[in-house]
């Protein structure tokens, strides 16, 4: 059996001299504790030397993946026919058996000869010194770290932090360039501020016209519609504005002139931004849009410091501030920041946004973990996301719209009843009742019957004043009946505070006579007290009168 172990300076082949001693795994690490013993158990076959540090660099990489080198496979065509290789990655094994016809071994035993090489290899082969292997192996090391961390030039997103921020720089100069040459120019046409809102396009026809009186012979058709041209036209006929001299007119047309070659480059680095957005961060783009997802990134620092961030954290970046405030006072957090402006959360209901932010944040936090760190560099994932979340606005303004019509859950639909007509039919079910021409009274002849009606009526009268005396009557004893229960009440509460202001008045006299009490005990202890000592007094005088005598 062979073993295939990797150094820094190349590839050895060892040959089992003994295998019946792999069998006994716990004890194989006895065999190298000298390099005799270990001489017993292998012995180099073989070894493939890396010619460069770039070849040692590129078998090292493919190692990584469990792939074997050019180099490797031809060492291998040579020295192993009818062999079975112990290696120390299965992986590389089914690859090198399925490439080579190899047969290959991983086991415990083969892991823990592998170490006892690893212990043993600078005396097991001979010209590796271990000043040498010691820095060889730091070189690699280095090299592969650097090779693992190279971001390829498309995907460096320092370009976009970049971009993001020349972007807004621009927008705040171009703001301030437009509105001074709105004020500059509108001391000679003030009038053209309210007709033309657009500020590339007041500067495009400033450049254009220069004093107002050459509006009426000039051609505005190919910046301005018609309507406004006839209303600058019309405008500048009667302006109010004063004269402007040709040397300030220059210099106005330079400011516009200024405008116009900012505007071009925002437009020329939006594309770009645009661009290396779609390249860098595919996912986040289809998710929030180009601008929100570099200013995400910027804020971020880089696309993999974001990446590690979680969604509750993407919400609301860029309200910091906010954040701070709301826990130092105690009030509600933002549910917003950066993610506000983007597309999804604009067509949300202002009751709504707060979901939506939160579930666009969350698969945000994905795409942005997809783009730094996966291999694909399709959009395909953003896109499906930003469906799902369509989707759920849809199915969260549907409900809405089902509360407000109240049609929810628990809310019973009212629908009038129509005895005449049938359940969903709009026809009646009886026909319309046809005119009684007998029910008309005609004068003179139905003398008796209006006679008799008016009685009826006289009667039924009288009956509803009588009803509605006895429900006046009902009414008042009520009311009185509620009167004396409310009087009878007021007694109760009346008679209840005056024993409670008893009770206080008997307590605040108990305790005056309890103080008046112990402040006569203490008169009368002091009392005793001065005249036992007037009694020792007496009874020294007369002690010391005696002695005298």
């Amino acid at each position: 059996m062979l073993v295939l172990f990797e150094t820094p300076a190349g590839f050895a082949l060892f040959k089992v001299l003994d295998e019946a001693k792999l069998s006994k795994v716990d004890d194989l690490w006895k065999e190298f504790t000298t390099s005799d013993s270990a001489r017993q158990l292998v012995k180099l076959k073989a070894f493939n030397k890396f010619e460069n540090t770039s070849e040692a660099l590129s078998a090292a990489t493919l190692l990584i993946d469990s792939k074997p080198s050019k180099s490797l496979r031809k060492f291998l065509r040579t020295h192993c026919d009818g062999e079975t290789l112990a290696v120390a990655d299965s992986k590389l094994g089914n690859a090198i058996k399925e490439k080579l016809k190899i047969d290959c071994l991983h086991n415990n035993a083969v892991m823990e000869l592998m170490r006892g090489l690893r212990n043993q290899l600078t005396e097991l082969v001979s010209g590796l010194a271990v000043q040498d292997l010691g820095p060889m192996s730091l070189g690699l090391s280095h090299s592969l770290s650097r090779y693992k961390l190279k971001f390829s030039p498309d995907k460096v997103d320092t370009m976009i932090i970049q971009a993001i921020g020349l972007l807004d720089d621009l927008d705040k100069e171009l703001n301030t360039y437009a509105m001074r040459v709105r004020e500059w120019y509108g001391w000679h046409f003030p009038e053209l501020a309210k007709i033309i809102q657009d500020n590339i396009l007041y500067s495009k026809t400033i450049k254009l016209m220069g004093n107002r009186v050459n509006a009426a012979n000039l051609d505005f058709s190919e910046i301005l519609p018609e309507e406004t041209e006839a209303e600058l036209k019309e405008a500048a006929g009667i302006s109010m504005g004063t004269e402007v001299s040709d040397l300030d007119l220059e210099n106005i047309k330079a400011l516009c002139d200024q405008v116009l070659a900012l505007s071009e480059y925002r437009a020329q680095l939006f594309d770009y931004l645009r661009s290396r957005m779609n390249t860098i961060a595919p996912n986040l783009t289809a998710l929030v849009g180009e601008l929100v997802g570099a200013r995400l990134i910027a804020h971020g620092g880089s696309l993999l410091n974001l990446a590690k961030q979680p969604g509750s954290t993407v919400q609301i970046l860029g309200a910091e501030k906010a954040l701070f405030r709301a826990l130092k006072t105690k009030q509600a957090t933002p549910k917003y920041g950066l993610i506000y402006h983007a597309s999804l959360i604009g067509q949300a209901a202002p009751k709504l946004k707060g979901k939506i932010s939160r579930s666009l944040a969350a698969k945000a936090a994905l795409a942005i973990r997809y783009d730094a760190l996966g291999e694909g560099e399709d959009n395909s994932m953003g896109l499906e996301n930003r469906a799902k979340l369509e989707a759920r606005l849809r199915v969260l303004e549907g409900r809405e719209l089902g509360r407000a019509a109240g049609s929810a859950k628990g809310k019973p639909k009212i629908e009038f009843y129509d005895k005449d007509r049938k359940k969903g039919a709009e026809a009646l079910i009886t026909p319309a009742k046809a005119y009684n021409p007998a029910s008309d009274l005609v004068m003179g002849n139905g003398g008796a019957e209006t006679g008799t009606k008016k009685r009826k009526h006289e009667e039924t009268e009288s009956v509803q004043v009588q009803e509605q005396g006895t429900d006046e009557a009902k009414k008042e004893k009520k009311r009185k009946k509620q009167k004396k229960d409310e009087e009878s009440e007021e007694k109760k509460d009346e008679l209840v505070k005056e024993e409670a202001k008893k009770e206080k008045k008997k307590k605040k006299k108990e305790k005056e006579e309890e103080v008046d009490a112990k402040k006569e005990k203490k008169k009368k202890e002091k009392e005793e007290e001065e005249e036992a000592g007037g009694k020792k007094e007496k009874k020294k005088k007369k002690k010391d009168k005696g002695r005298e005598e």
